[in-house]
């Protein structure tokens, strides 16, 4: 195997709301992510499981490059003392281009001084199937639109 087809994205979104409320909105209350996101996710439901409980599968239809898409996520790993989730694709339009995917985060408070907030770490690892297909830098921006719709909401939410 080629180390080329392995790869890795991230990035750091710096959002007003506190840590704790978006790991609940990324765990546990993902159902309302297409009516906070309509213009990037159609719909995001519970296939198995609980909402925020490892082990659960999420089914989502979403966009990306304007071109429809679907996907199941098994949540891999979830640590709410370290405001962290991983999930892992496990069925989807992705998996054309990778042999694995799997999404994560961690969401840690500022809380230094005057400045509020937090900074959510997004990361992203892949196998490519091949050379030839591209790192997945729209769907890391997909994401970052998300989050940045995420924290609109709670940050208006009383």
């Amino acid at each position: 195997m080629s180390s080329s087809t392995l790869g890795k994205l991230e990035a750091d979104i710096e959002i007003k709301a506190p840590a704790d409320r978006f790991l609940e909105m990324a765990t546990q209350r993902m159902y309302r992510l297409s009516n906070i996101s309509p213009d990037k996710i159609a719909s995001c439901e519970l296939f198995e499981g609980d909402w925020g409980k490892e082990g659960s599968v999420i089914s989502w239809n979403y966009l990306i490059d304007g071109n429809a898409s679907v996907g199941k996520e098994l949540f891999e790993a979830i640590d709410f003392d370290k405001n962290s989730v991983t999930w892992k694709v496990i069925e989807g339009d992705i998996l054309q281009y990778y042999k694995s995917f799997k999404s994560s985060f961690q969401a840690t408070p500022k809380a230094k001084g005057d400045e509020e907030g937090t900074c959510v770490h997004w990361t992203l690892e892949y196998e490519k199937l091949h050379d030839k297909v591209p790192d997945p830098h729209a769907k890391l921006q997909l994401i970052i639109g998300i989050v940045k719709d995420i924290d609109a909401y709670l940050t208006t939410q009383a």
